[in-house]
């Protein structure tokens, strides 16, 4: 038998073995310190909304990062105007609304505003209806006639996780019910990123004595935005 033959592969293979398992604990200690890094940010932050926009920055630039710097990055399909996923459900952590809302608020006229809860209470009506809302198909409210997100500054942390390697695909998943097509998976550093940001945002509202859970987009949106004035005319007075 070629003894030094085996013993040289057979040490070397353990060498890597053990090499591999030391970057296992380095890129699961990548995680442990962004959870650290939300919750110590989160803690400075008074005011939800800030909350929420400082979770997306980091989570953003952890995810940009693990893209830059990993090697063998799963390819994507994702592009602007492809909105298949804008039809799924969204739940979103506390602090998410209110930053979307003050954004909607800063953006959208009385009219505009009026017209989006008629939209917001239509879609969160739906989810409402059925027994699992993660299976509803229903254009986002907030999605706009040209494909694009009109919120996309400050969107839900669901989305910014969601990637796909088939557009084709995305669309079956959403159009498609009967097809064979059920999950879309996801890039997981990634998607892990958005995950802890989520977390983040849930123990922070725990610690502050808030309501912890997560909840549907629309339904959340709808207890944020401000209620239509039934004493304003529902049009812009004429300058006729």
């Amino acid at each position: 038998m070629p003894q030094v033959a085996v013993d040289r592969i057979t040490s070397e293979i353990a060498s890597v073995g053990e090499q591999t398992r030391q970057v296992a604990e380095r890129y699961e200690g990548v995680f442990l310190q962004l959870r650290h890094t939300l919750n110590d940010e989160l803690l400075l932050t008074a005011a939800p909304a800030d909350g929420a926009l400082a979770a997306m920055a980091i989570a953003d630039a952890a995810a940009f990062a693990f893209m830059s710097h990993f090697p063998h990055q799963p390819r994507t399909d994702c592009c602007a105007g492809c909105d298949a996923c804008c039809h799924l459900y969204v739940m979103i952590p506390p602090g998410v609304a209110e930053a979307i809302g003050e954004f909607l608020t800063e953006r959208l006229d009385p009219v505009a505003l009026a017209d989006l809860r008629v939209e917001l209470e239509r879609a969160a009506a739906a989810a409402a209806a059925v027994a699992d809302p993660s299976r509803l198909r229903h254009r986002c409210p907030l999605l706009g006639s040209d494909g694009l997100c009109t919120i996309y500054e400050v969107r839900p942390l669901t989305c910014r996780a969601f990637t796909s390697k088939s557009a084709a695909a995305c669309r079956s998943l959403v159009f498609e019910p009967d097809r064979a097509v059920s999950t879309i998976a996801q890039n997981p550093s990634q998607f892990r990123v958005y995950i802890e940001a989520t977390g983040a945002l849930e123990q922070a509202a725990r610690s502050r004595g808030l309501a912890p859970h997560q909840t549907g987009l629309s339904a959340a949106l709808l207890t944020v935005l401000p209620q239509p004035d039934s004493t304003s005319p529902p049009f812009p007075p004429s300058r006729e």
